[in-house]
């Protein structure tokens, strides 16, 4: 893509930040919020924001207290989120027509956010250069004319993002099967689909085990593979009560951030004054992929619970010969961390009533070993018998507000039988059984030209999804791509032969007094309803779109009756209770203050597995290696970013400003390659099917082990090659990637 290829200008560098929040976090959710939205509108936003009888965060999945909550019950990110989603301004038919497609793509994914609110439907005509308005009967007539032309169901794809609520996600994916396929990949195919599926394997759950409240009864939190204070900052609080209560934070993580390390809470007196209270006690730079090696040098050092194994436990023989025959040798070597902190922390981890919590998030669930290395995690709390009770448990952090539940609710290419058939029932049609398309087969079948239509209900596909040129590649091969957006992004103009954008409510807009729900990393279900008016008519809610797309494509089908159920959403509540188990009473239950617990069987060390227990791994251990001279590249967020959503050029806790197009790698390594600081750079990647460069990039010295480096996404994910998945899950690698760094010819 042009605009990502071109020379960045030099960005301003100082020293990582020492602490996350404090006054700056507090000015900068004022600059972004008033800024964009105005002191009236961006107020009444804030105050409304994870509130009950408010709106749910259309970021992170991170939970709200279940009683009281805090005036301001949000974090810096959810208010640059609430910033960009209720912006006054909103684009047209005025604005597509000033800006080509080739234009607009050449434009920035900040820039793109920063436009506005999308006002109504759009079509890029089959050899058009400008969207054009359509009106919606046209955009469904459209989608309806291609998606009956299809030879097979089985050509389509349907794509969905977190934002989606439960009722739009149920909608939705009822939709596809009454259409005819599972073809239903969605952005947890690209994050924590390695947990769940390692989760159901080793407890019979693919979610997490706690609440809040087990966070301040535990001993110890391990906290592997993410950065909180960017990816999930109201997680620092959290952290924060446990340490006052006396929990020790372990962060394992290769890149010294700030949020592990330290928090001045913003809304406290003393975070104001720039007082912050150290988090984590140990921190363990791992190498890139050692963790699973880390997790079984701890195991090596243990004796293991013998009442609750024997009682709770299968294959813990197998595990423990694998733990006598793994040498220290090959756990240090792999992990980075020496022998010496390892038995430190299995000390740790051991000691006084061993209450336990390990949360993880990207950093161990993309790579191709994620999954085991994941049963890893659960083998250390199995050992313990830290699962099921209280302060203790596994706690995999969801990156987007309602990923979760929209898995629980059905969109999933593999739903079980029992799902099926009670959809079939509750319906009156009759589900696909093949297993569909996730997103790495969707991409594949699109640039075989197998994948024809390509829906997407929000998201930004293009620039979420791994080796950025091949899927832009395949999407142009389809015959029509459709997204149903908030604001303008990369995707939209990234286009089929022809191309709608359809412009729904987002969760801040006012629904005509109408709430919709969803679900949270530990399972809580709450109402969200939004308060603030919509900048346009035009935009319809998700529900009423995917309803108006079921009436277009099938008409009213078996028991389905479209615009009925859209017409109410207790009805859509009333077919997911009678198609989900745990959701009894829904319509009852999800009115009061803080919502419900979906049930979770593990909690209750109630092990719903093929053997009926839980179950330990005997994986043998292995680690990502590249060749000499070569580097192991992660990518990851800004903290001026959420998911693929840019708000600005800075990365303000690891001392960036104004630069994006950015390496991160150790000095030594830089000084080896006769690099120096801020000198352009060319990173190629190394795959089984050839090379893929990202040209100029900065190089930033940095703490973090040597060998490694890292860049942020969406600007590395070219370099990401899509036949580079988990085992086991699909989850594509964008955490172990194989590079080799050289100068680049453009003069810095």
């Amino acid at each position: 893509m042009p605009m990502q290829d071109g020379e960045p200008e030099s960005p301003e560098v100082d020293r990582p930040k020492r602490y996350a929040g404090g006054v700056p976090a507090v000015a900068s959710s004022l600059k972004h919020v008033f800024g964009r939205d105005g002191v009236v509108r961006g107020s009444k936003g804030l105050l409304k924001l994870n509130q009950m009888g408010g709106f749910d965060c259309p970021s992170c999945a991170w939970p709200d207290p279940d009683e009281e909550r805090a005036p301001a019950e949000f974090c810096e990110n959810g208010a640059k989120a609430v910033a960009s989603e209720a912006m006054r301004t909103a684009i047209g038919r005025e604005f597509f027509a000033k800006y080509s497609v080739a234009e607009l793509i050449g434009k920035d994914d900040g820039w793109h956010d920063l436009q506005g609110r999308l006002a109504e439907p759009m079509l890029l005509k089959e050899g058009g250069t400008h969207y054009e308005p359509v009106s919606w009967d046209e955009a469904f007539a459209i989608l309806a004319e291609e998606l009956k032309g299809l030879d097979s169901p089985s050509e389509a794809a349907f794509y969905t993002s977190g934002r989606a609520s439960n009722e739009a996600a149920f909608l939705y994916q009822m939709f596809a099967r009454a259409f005819g396929t599972n073809n239903l990949p969605d952005c947890s195919n690209m994050c924590h689909e390695s947990s769940g599926t390692a989760m159901r394997e080793a407890v019979g759950v693919g979610k997490g085990t706690v609440t809040l409240d087990d966070f301040l009864d535990a001993d110890v939190i391990i906290c592997a593979g993410q950065n909180p204070g960017t990816n999930h900052p109201r997680m620092l609080s959290t952290l924060e009560a446990a340490v006052e209560r006396g929990a020790k934070i372990v962060a394992v993580n290769p890149l010294k951030e700030a949020g592990l390390v330290a928090f001045a809470h913003p809304q406290k007196v003393s975070g104001m004054m720039g007082k912050s209270t150290p988090l984590a006690s140990s921190y363990l730079q791992v190498r890139v992929n050692g963790d699973m090696a880390l997790f079984r040098g701890i195991a090596k050092c243990l004796e293991a619970d013998e009442e609750f194994v024997s009682q709770h436990t299968t294959g813990y023989e197998d595990y423990r010969r694998v733990l006598r025959e793994t040498r220290w040798e090959e756990v240090e070597e792999m992990s980075g961390v020496s022998r010496a902190e390892i038995e430190d922390l299995a000390v740790l981890v051991s000691s006084g009533k061993k209450r336990l919590i390990t949360c993880w998030a990207m950093g161990l669930t993309q790579h191709r070993n994620a999954v085991a290395t994941i049963r890893e995690v659960v083998n250390l709390h199995l050992m313990l018998g830290a699962i099921g009770r209280s302060g203790a448990g596994l706690c995999p952090v969801r990156g987007h507000s309602n990923v979760q539940g929209d898995r629980t609710v059905g969109v999933w290419e593999m739903m079980p039988e029992s799902f099926l058939a009670a959809l079939d029932q509750q319906a009156g049609i009759v589900s696909p059984r093949e297993h569909g398309w996730d997103t790495v087969a969707s991409i594949l079948a699109m640039q075989r030209g197998e994948g024809k239509v390509f829906f997407g209900l929000g998201g930004n596909f293009v620039q979420a999804t791994p080796d950025t040129e091949l899927t832009s590649e395949a999407l142009r091969k389809c015959r029509l791509t459709c997204h149903v957006s908030t604001k303008l992004n990369r995707s939209h103009l990234v286009c089929g032969k022809r191309a709608l954008i359809l412009p729904c409510l987002g969760r801040s807009d006012d629904d005509n007094g109408r709430s919709v729900t969803c679900e949270n990393s530990m399972g809580v279900v709450q109402s969200s309803r939004g308060r603030l008016r919509p900048m346009s008519e035009e935009m319809l809610s998700e529900p009423e779109i995917v309803a108006r797309l079921g009436e277009a494509v099938l008409g009213d089908v078996g028991k389905i009756r479209w615009r009925w159920l859209a017409e109410d959403y207790d009805r859509i509540r009333d077919w997911i209770e009678a198609v989900v188990p745990g959701f009894e009473n829904y319509n009852q239950r999800v009115m009061q203050p803080g919502g419900f617990y979906l049930p979770n069987a593990a909690k209750d060390r109630i092990w719903d597995t093929d053997t009926g227990k839980a179950n330990f791994s005997a994986a043998k251990l292995d680690v990502f290696q590249v060749k000499p001279g070569r580097f192991i590249l992660q990518t990851l967020r800004s903290h001026d970013q959420f998911n693929t959503t840019v708000y600005g050029p800075n990365d303000r806790y690891r001392g960036i400003s104004n630069g994006r197009r950015i390496v991160f790698m150790n000095p030594r390594d830089l000084d080896d390659l006769g690099i120096g600081p801020l000198q352009l750079v060319d990173l190629t990647s190394h795959w089984d099917d050839g090379e893929r460069t990202a040209p100029n990039f900065r190089a930033i010295p940095y703490d973090m082990p040597r060998g490694m480096a890292a860049a942020y996404f969406p600007e590395a994910n070219a370099l990401v090659p899509v036949g580079s998945f988990a085992e086991g899950s699909n989850t594509p690698t964008s955490k172990s990637v194989e590079v080799s760094v050289g100068k680049s010819d453009t003069l810095a």
